[in-house]
């Protein structure tokens, strides 16, 4: 499938188009935002799971409905619906991860209702408890769209979903594996890109994509060139290519990271040994290592550390990673809680950090390049 890559960027440079023509041919799609919505369920329920993204483009219809001093990526998100660009959406699940998601679902159904509209309520402790808890949330979101479509979701179909978004998720795996490589077959930003449009397919066309695309990199040979410094990008939403192609274009690879927009995405699988709801909230809340949940650890201070944050350096290691950017976007508490305790972390592992606080938009691309750069020739001296 020589011309996988190409699909891949036609697709990335129109995320609506694929389901738009799907929903022409009476498929019903069905939007979420953030990492916590089970997508198998969607899936399961015969729609089309689509990640709503940002577009990086100056905000110009939100304000008028949300503050400006809250989360950028949610108001940029919440703009481009008031414009109408998600109007190819049947529904949505709107899913509890922070203060400023949670709060702006009323603002969002208010203003751009939708036949389906969901609230699911993510706990934020992943114990036995919670996972019980959310667990039955995930039921009633069953619930909801076995209700919305008219179409039971069987225990066999939702199995066979879980095991296609597996497959999904073992297929991002192996190919972000080939980013080990020195230096690596398949370039940062062509993995979002993969990534992006991953998202915005139903599974099994993905799946048959991811394939392609697996084969045409493991065979090129025009990959990315090398250069002198391997790369790990740290942070929340970054769903688009713009700020990793800076950080590549200033002289790194960008070799692994730990994004929602990445690893958050498909590091994980789901169990098929139980009932299915429950393996659902095990991963989701129990495996999705984000700043928004707290994971209690009764041992010290090293232990705590070694437990929230233990896989990054896993990850530095295994893609022999030099130093690391930690990418935070404005008003983003619950990261900006973090930084400070990832940026010790890793620096204790001899790992150089760069944080960057960052505004979702391109008005800031110039400030950032240079920042970039600097830091790049400082550890690469």
């Amino acid at each position: 499938m020589a011309e996988a890559l190409a699909r891949v960027k036609e697709l990335y440079g129109d995320r609506g188009k694929r389901v738009r023509e799907l929903k022409d041919e009476g498929k019903k799609i069905i939007g979420y935002i953030c990492c916590y919505p089970p997508a198998e369920l969607v899936t399961a329920a015969g729609c089309v799971p689509f990640r709503v993204t940002g577009n990086l483009e100056a905000v110009t219809v939100a304000d008028a409905y949300l503050e400006t001093l809250m989360c950028p990526y949610v108001r940029n998100c919440f703009d481009m619906a008031l414009k109408k660009k998600y109007d190819f959406l049947d529904g949505m699940i709107w899913p509890h991860t922070c203060d400023n998601i949670h709060k702006t679902y009323d603002v969002w159904k208010h203003n751009v209702p939708l036949p389906f509209f969901t609230f699911l309520d993510v706990p934020h402790m992943p114990d036995p408890s919670s996972i019980e808890f959310f667990s039955k949330e995930i039921a009633l979101l069953k619930k909801g769209l076995e209700e919305f479509t008219g179409t039971p979701i069987t225990e066999e179909g939702l199995k066979g979903a879980i095991a296609a978004h597996n497959e999904n998720r073992a297929l991002l795996r192996r190919l972000n594996a080939l980013r080990k490589e020195d230096p690596p077959l398949l370039s940062g930003v062509e993995m979002t890109q993969i990534i992006t449009v991953v998202m915005a397919l139903p599974v099994d066309e993905a799946n048959a994509l991811l394939r392609g695309v697996i084969e045409e990199v493991q065979a090129r040979k025009d990959g990315p060139g090398p250069k002198p410094l391997r790369l790990l990008v740290y942070g929340a939403e970054i769903d688009n290519d713009t700020f990793i192609k800076l950080v590549e274009d200033s002289g790194a690879h960008v070799v692994i990271d730990d994004l929602c927009f990445g690893t958050r995405f498909y590091w994980d699988d789901v169990a098929l040994d139980g009932d299915p709801c429950k393996d659902l909230a095990d991963r989701y809340l129990g495996k999705i290592m984000c700043p928004r949940t707290y994971r209690r650890w009764p041992g010290t201070r090293q232990e705590d550390l070694d437990n929230r944050f233990g896989y990054i350096r896993s990850f530095a290691r295994d893609f022999d990673v030099k130093a690391a950017i930690l990418y935070v976007i404005r008003y983003c508490d619950t990261f900006e809680f973090d930084v400070p305790d990832v940026r010790d972390y890793l620096q204790d592992a001899g790992i150089p950090c760069l944080v960057l606080e960052d505004d979702y938009s391109l008005t800031s691309i110039g400030g950032l390049k240079t920042r970039i750069e600097a830091f790049l020739e400082m550890i690469g001296s």
